[in-house]
């Protein structure tokens, strides 16, 4: 079990930051923080998700048309901002990746629907595992949906395979336009047990 320090550091003190220190993250830090959030569950194994960490001043000035007014100075001050985006031809990869059933890539050829639901449900999970993951690893999150996603796409995606899903600022924060904890609903609001 989880003691409640690292449960405070993962959710119950975790904030989502709008400032950011001028510190670098190191790649090193990106790639040990995928390889332990890629090891959550998955539809069918089905890994869609894809990731661009930008990070560089040329990539920042590619996404920055795309932000909403609100969100473009605290993002371009982050240090990473992850585009989670998800791969519209996953299923070209269960035979790697689900081999005891050969089969399920004809689950999804041809069935754009289910393509799309799998690929969208599973790949926004993976981007959670991240954020738990970089969260666990020490950095902040600055998750945020306040992005025109087809400018995103065309700047990253052009080709169509990849769609994205939202965006994520990763670093060390500061307490620097950190809003006041907003309320969560109780567990008989949200929950019911039958």
């Amino acid at each position: 079990m989880l003691s409640h320090d690292a449960l405070d550091t993962i959710f119950l003190s975790a904030r989502t930051r709008n400032g950011w220190q001028d510190k670098p993250v190191p790649q090193a830090l990106l790639r040990e923080i995928y390889d332990i959030a890629k090891m959550g569950p998955t539809t069918a194994n089905s890994q869609p998700q894809r990731i661009v960490f930008v990070t560089t001043p040329e990539g920042k000035a590619k996404l920055a048309p795309a932000l909403s007014d609100g969100n473009r100075a605290k993002t371009m001050t982050a240090p990473v901002v992850a585009i989670f985006a998800y791969d519209l031809q996953f299923y070209d990869l269960l035979p790697k990746v689900f081999p005891h059933n050969l089969d399920a890539r004809n689950w999804y050829a041809g069935k754009d629907a289910h393509i799309k639901e799998t690929a969208f449900r599973s790949a926004t999970l993976q981007a959670a595992y991240i954020m738990i993951a970089a969260r666990a690893k020490g950095l902040d999150c600055g998750p945020m949906s306040g992005f025109d996603q087809a400018k995103v796409n065309d700047a990253f995606f052009p080709d169509g395979r990849f769609t994205s899903n939202f965006l994520c600022s990763l670093g060390y924060g500061t307490d620097a336009s950190l809003f006041p904890r907003s309320p969560r609903l109780a567990f008989n609001e949200a929950c019911t047990v039958v």
